[in-house]
C-alpha cells in the first residue's frame, strides 16, 4: 500500500507524557513516538534532561548530541513539580493524556505527586510506566541504575569478552536500550489490553531484568549442565563455528550452525577430512573442542583475505560477513543507506543533523522522523495552551 508524509502512524492519537531523561526511558519514548504517538516531554526548566548538558559532543548549541539522539519527533514543556501551580498543570495535562512514563528512582513519584496512585486517581484509564535500576520492590529497588551496574549485577558482563580476561561490559548498553524497549512492549500491551477493560494499569520495568531477560542461551547452559557460563569471545554457546575467525588480513565472521552449513562449510574450505574427524562430527563434538576447530580452520583462512572468503562462503551457502567500524557502517554500507537507517533531520540550531533511522517496518502506518529534538521548553505555551 502506498503511503505519504501524511499517512498516520500505527500510535497516531495516543498522548504520552514523558518524564524521563537520560537513556532507558527516553529511547522508550522515542519508540512511542516513532510510531506515531505524541510525545510531551516533561523537563525541569532550570536543567532539563541531564542529556542536553552533562553528557558528551555539543556541536553548535548547548544540547549535546546525546540528547538529539534519543529525543527527536518528542515535543518539549517546562514544568517545575515542586511549584504547586506547575504541578497544577501537569495534572491537567494528565486528564487528557493515555501514557505516563517516569524514570525516577523508587520513591521520588510519591514525594512529587506524580505518582500512580494519584495520576490514575485523575484518570481511569491512564497507562503509567515506570523504568528503574532494579525495579520498584526487592531488596536492590532503592539502589541507582546503571547499566554498567545492571550488566555486572545480571550476569552479562561474566560472559562478556574473551576467557581469562579482565572482564568488560557489552559494548552497547544492554540493560538501558532493553529497558527502554521491553517498556514500550508492555506499554503497547497495556493501550491494547485497555480496549477491552477500559481501564488503564501500571506497567514496570527495569535495567537489571531488561539484561537478565536477554541471558536466554545462559541460563540454558547453567540450568541444563550445572556449570557456570564463562566468556566465549566471538563463539556461540549453543553452537559451533559460529564465530570470528582470522584470515589473511583481518577476520571473517561464520554462521555455520546446523549439519547442512558445516558441511558446506568443509566443503568451501576444502576440508572435508573434518566431517569425518572424532572432535568434530556432532555439534556438541565441535562445542567441546571450539579451539581446536578454530585453529584447523584458521590455518586454511589465512591464504585469502576477508572479502575473498566472504564471496567464496556466501556463494557456497555459508552464511559469512566481515567485521566493519562504524565509519564503514555509517557512512558506506549500500544496505544501510537501502533500507534508510540514516536519516538527517533538520534543526534550528544544529542544522541538519544526522540520527539513526527505526528498524520497524510497517506497509499501512509507518515509522516516520516528523519532528526534531525539541530545543528545551519549545512546546510549553503550545501544549499548555492545548
Amino acid at each position: 500500500m502506498p503511503v505519504t508524509t501524511d499517512t498516520p502512524g500505527a500510535l497516531d492519537g495516543l498522548r504520552v507524557l514523558d518524564l524521563t531523561q537520560v537513556m532507558a526511558g527516553p529511547f522508550c519514548t522515542m519508540l512511542l513516538a516513532d510510531l506515531g504517538a505524541d510525545v510531551i516531554k516533561i523537563e525541569n526548566p532550570a536543567t532539563g534532561d541531564q542529556t542536553r548538558r552533562s553528557w558528551g559532543y555539543p556541536v553548535h548549541g548547548e544540547d549535546s548530541r546525546a540528547f538529539l539522539a534519543l529525543n527527536r519527533n518528542k515535543r518539549s514543556v517546562c514544568l517545575d513539580l515542586k511549584n504547586s501551580d506547575e504541578l497544577a498543570s501537569f495534572h491537567r495535562l494528565v486528564g487528557s493524556a493515555d501514557v505516563v512514563v517516569e524514570n525516577f528512582r523508587p520513591g521520588v513519584t510519591k514525594r512529587l505527586g506524580v505518582d500512580y496512585e494519584t495520576l490514575s486517581a485523575l484518570n481511569p484509564r491512564l497507562i503509567y510506566a515506570s523504568v528503574s535500576g532494579f525495579g520498584q520492590t526487592g531488596p536492590y529497588a532503592d539502589r541507582p541504575g546503571y547499566d554498567l551496574i545492571a550488566q555486572a549485577m545480571s550476569g552479562v558482563m561474566s560472559i562478556t569478552g574473551t576467557p581469562g580476561a579482565t572482564p568488560v561490559k557489552c559494548g552497547l548498553p544492554v540493560g538501558d536500550l532493553g529497558a527502554g524497549m521491553f517498556c514500550a512492549f508492555g506499554i503497547v500491551a497495556a493501550v491494547h489490553a485497555r480496549t477491552r477493560t477500559g481501564e488503564g494499569q501500571y506497567v514496570e520495568t527495569s535495567l537489571f531484568e531488561a539484561a537478565l531477560a536477554m541471558s536466554v542461551w545462559e541460563s540454558t547452559e547453567y540450568w541444563a549442565t550445572g556449570q557456570i557460563p564463562q566468556p566465549l569471545g566471538s563463539a556461540n554457546r549453543m553452537s559451533a563455528p559460529y564465530q570470528a575467525l582470522r584470515t589473511k588480513d583481518g577476520y571473517v565472521t561464520v554462521g555455520a550452525n546446523n549439519e547442512r552449513l558445516w558441511q558446506r562449510l568443509c566443503e568451501a574450505l576444502g576440508l572435508a577430512r573434518l566431517q569425518t574427524d572424532p572432535r568434530f562430527v556432532t555439534n556438541t563434538d565441535r562445542m567441546s573442542n571450539r579451539g581446536e576447530l578454530a585453529a584447523e580452520l584458521e590455518t586454511c583462512l589465512a591464504s585469502a583475505t576477508t572479502d575473498e572468503w566472504v564471496t567464496r562462503l556466501l556463494d557456497a551457502g555459508v552464511p559469512a560477513g566481515p567485521i566493519r567500524d562504524y565509519r564503514q557502517v555509517l557512512d558506506e554500507d549500500p544496505h544501510v543507506q537501502a533500507r534508510g537507517m540514516v536519516q538527517e533531520v533538520d534543526h534550528p540550531v544544529e542544522g541538519r543533523v544526522r540520527v539513526l533511522g527505526t528498524p520497524v517496518r510497517m506497509s499501512r502506518t509507518p515509522a516516520r522522523i516528523r519532528r526534531h529534538p525539541p530545543l528545551l521548553g519549545e512546546h510549553t505555551e503550545e501544549v499548555l495552551g492545548e
